[in-house]
């Protein structure tokens, strides 16, 4: 916009940012990124996801061994147990790559156990993390059932989302698992904040 003597002059709308005004926008910006990155927190959602496919895994699990004696009146470990356990025995808890589980067939998950050669789980079901990362206890599904044949039979797990624990935790619903006996014990040694899940061993249960 020029004057009467001439000169030009240029309005403020027309102007660049200045540096200040550059920064407090990156500032500004990289703060609403962090809160947003706080509030989806792809590793909790990840640990989310990891929890809620081994539950339903879990379940799975347990309706397949149910059927199993459904349809033989024997479990898949009485079958393949040549005759030292009954339906009465306790199992467990062991994990789930476990022959008697009815997954693996062998030691070494070469071949199907016999809940996936009767049809009652695909043959992907043995590819789990549950089976291939059977030699961590974080990653592990463990099967147990106590003293009885109408003892119920629980698949457990620990949890790694905080989500979980912390529901596990308010509900009263965090147990240690004998693997001699099968039995399940409700405890108070972790909390929902802690790290101590794993070196304490604290699991949670299908069903609760």
């Amino acid at each position: 916009m020029k004057t009467s003597r001439g000169f030009t002059l240029v309005s403020k709308a027309c102007q660049g940012f200045t540096l200040v005004e550059l920064l407090i926008v990156i500032s500004l910006l990289s703060a609403i990124a962090l809160t947003v990155i706080a509030a989806i927190n792809p590793l909790e959602q990840a640990n989310r996801a990891r929890d809620t496919r081994y539950k339903a895994d879990a379940g799975q699990l347990i309706s397949a061994i149910d059927r199993y004696f459904a349809a033989r009146s024997e479990f898949p470990w009485v079958t393949s147990g040549a005759g030292v356990l009954t339906n009465d025995s306790a199992f467990g808890f062991v994990k789930a790559n476990d022959v008697g589980v009815g997954l693996c067939g062998d030691a070494a998950c070469s071949t199907v156990g016999t809940l996936i050669s009767a049809d009652e789980l695909k043959t992907e079901f043995k590819n789990r993390d549950f089976i291939r990362k059977a030699a961590l206890e974080e990653q592990s599904l463990f099967l147990g059932k106590a003293e009885g044949a109408s003892a119920s039979i629980y698949a457990c797990f620990i949890p790694m989302s905080k989500s979980v624990r912390k529901s596990a935790v308010t509900d009263l619903k965090v147990y240690t698992i004998d693997t001699a006996s099968g039995a399940r014990t409700s405890t108070s040694i972790c909390n929902a904040d802690s790290a101590n899940w794993i070196t304490s061993h604290c699991y949670v249960c299908i069903p609760e």
